[in-house]
């Protein structure tokens, strides 16, 4: 099955910025159970209002940029997604996954958005409803930024989170997706260089078009609830064909008869078919999710969709 949609290039909206206030979580447990609570249950809201916040940094930046150039042109680039289903093997060793092939008509058509419309700690919501209230066409789950405390953060082309910890992708706003070390820069010095939006999660899968060695023994994250990537498994990667030519892969796992899920290795060897040079793991198992023209298109592993804390999409 195949599916294609085309829309204008988007563009940016403002909206005024307003003040909220975060409401107390009183906790009943004691000793480490209610730190492992409060640290990874409990919503931690550092920006109640990500669009205003967005907006404002996007104004400042436009009022600067102004006073060098003022004859910025328009676009009439038109961005493609085109959603495919692929299913191989058979009984206990059938899998099926959803490719969506993406042609940006610029960079900065893939935006990021977080789950209600806010940033911090364990904030989640569903990929479909977060597509939804940003008019997204075409969506995928992110990297789950809200479970970790660590990682370089940067969406939409302003900075969320700079603690560098791991293997991290940057997409430039002149169409270049590169893989990169977290601890070998800064969040100022990637903005600096035109980054759009960052994920911290991986590992990178594949390189110059050849599957990474070793990446079914990466660990990502060693903290509290943490679940093995490891094995046979839902997945969530994108890869990078060419300058502003995207694939995103998404593969169903858990379910016996219907698709058995991959592992990281057979992940990239999906992506390298595809005619990636470059591909990244992001947040799998029930997060595992694509949204595509007003529906979820997958299956997720949990019997419907699980809370993330952020998206990768296009707006429709």
């Amino acid at each position: 099955m195949t599916r294609t949609r085309r829309h204008p290039r988007s563009r940016r909206r403002t909206v005024a910025i307003a003040a909220s206030t975060a409401t107390a979580v009183a906790l009943t447990v004691g000793g480490g159970a209610a730190w492992a609570v409060d640290r990874y249950l409990v919503e931690h809201v550092e920006i109640a209002d990500v669009s205003a916040y967005e907006a404002a940094q996007t104004d400042a930046e436009t009022t600067d940029a102004a006073t060098t150039d003022t004859a910025a042109s328009d676009t009439t680039a038109e961005t493609e997604v085109t959603v495919t289903t692929v299913t191989e093997g058979t009984g206990s060793a059938t899998v099926t996954y959803y490719v969506a092939d993406v042609v940006l008509g610029d960079a900065t058509d893939l935006r990021s958005a977080f789950a209600k419309d806010q940033f911090g700690e364990n904030i989640t919501e569903l990929t479909s409803e977060i597509a939804a209230d940003n008019d997204a066409l075409f969506a995928v789950n992110g990297d789950y930024y809200g479970f970790r405390d660590t990682g370089i953060v940067i969406r939409n082309g302003v900075v969320y989170r700079d603690e560098p910890a791991r293997e991290g992708l940057v997409f430039y706003t002149d169409g270049r997706v590169e893989v990169y070390d977290e601890t070998e820069t800064s969040a100022a010095e990637l903005l600096a260089d035109g980054a759009w939006n960052t994920l911290s999660f991986g590992p990178a899968i594949v390189e110059d078009g050849v599957v990474v060695d070793g990446i079914d023994e990466v660990e990502v994250d060693t903290n509290f609830g943490n679940h093995s990537i490891q094995g046979d498994q839902p997945r969530t990667a994108v890869g990078v064909i060419d300058e502003n030519h995207l694939v995103f892969v998404v593969v169903d796992g858990r379910q016996q008869g219907y698709s058995a899920g991959v592992t990281l290795t057979e992940l990239a060897v999906i992506l390298v078919d595809l005619g990636a040079t470059t591909a990244y793991n992001l947040d799998g198992g029930g997060s595992s999710t694509m949204y595509f023209d007003g529906e979820v298109v997958n299956s997720p592993s949990n019997g419907g969709e699980r809370g993330t804390s952020d998206i990768l999409y296009v707006a429709g």
